[in-house]
């Protein structure tokens, strides 16, 4: 007899640690200082963030 199909397994090596690299620590002048025309910076009580504004499409 034939031996079960093990065909929807995963690859033993595929799964790579990704790794990212840890988030800026930022002060509000150096994120104001940092940004370009098409960012913004978002303060809030918690934490600052730089973001793109909505709406801006890059050209290639």
């Amino acid at each position: 007899a034939k031996g079960k199909k093990l065909t929807n397994m995963r690859a033993s090596g595929s799964d790579e640690a990704v790794i990212l690299t840890p988030p800026v620590q930022m002060s509000l002048e150096d994120c104001i200082a940092y940004i370009n025309d098409d960012e913004l910076v978002e303060v809030t009580p918690e934490s600052i963030r730089l973001r793109k504004k909505a709406g801006v499409k890059l050209k290639a």
